[in-house]
């Protein structure tokens, strides 16, 4: 689970405390020099919020410092024994590595279903909890068809990757049918390195 975050916004619309990102999120969007941060504690946000704004700005939340990652946000990740072969996926907090979610292992998928499945299950898991932090992912291909609500695979849909092919509609079915403003972005390898929720296996 998430630790409970409190934002403080010095330069706004409505300057003050807020309890979740999406309060905070409405005082701060649009707005030109808006100063912004969270915070583990509601005593430590009000002591910020009174105190000098430039003492509290190490990070700002959600936006990234260049390149850098975002440490509050959810990274997934599948893995595929073969290309297609068995296959899971799994969701976990960036800054920490701590596992949100895990399926599988499905006897057959690859590894660009396991990604968009993971996208998915982290846009639901955060919709549910009412949190609007971004999600990372190292597949073009899964931004793709999350973007295009959709998934375009030459896998074979039958008796061994049905169960699979239902998770894929249940999940295209959720994007068609909610809303959500978690920005889905893509994990920079090259500059940071494998994914926190990487399973290793390379």
């Amino acid at each position: 689970m998430f630790v409970k975050k409190y934002y403080v916004v010095w330069k706004g619309l409505n300057p003050g405390v807020y309890d979740n990102w999406q309060d905070c999120e409405a005082q701060i969007k649009g707005i030109e020099g808006a100063v912004y941060r969270s915070f583990p504690g509601q005593e430590e946000a009000i002591s910020a919020f009174r105190g000098n704004w430039k003492d509290y700005m190490r990070k700002r939340v959600p936006g990234p410092r260049v390149g850098k990652p975002i440490t509050e946000s959810l990274s997934v990740d599948a893995a595929c024994s073969g290309n297609p072969g068995i296959m899971e996926y799994r969701g976990v907090v960036t800054g920490s590595g701590h596992q949100l979610f895990h399926k599988g292992p499905f006897p057959l998928g690859t590894n660009n279903i396991g990604e968009f499945l993971g996208i998915v299950h982290a846009l639901a898991y955060l919709k549910k909890n009412n949190s609007g932090i971004p999600v990372y992912t190292d597949s073009k291909t899964a931004l793709k068809w999350v973007k295009d609500k959709t998934v375009k695979t030459k896998l074979p849909r039958n008796a061994r990757t049905e169960t699979l092919f239902k998770l894929i509609d249940r999940a295209i079915y959720w994007l068609n049918n909610n809303e959500y403003t978690n920005p889905v972005l893509k994990w920079q390898t090259e500059i940071w390195g494998e994914i926190p929720a990487d399973f290793g296996r390379k």
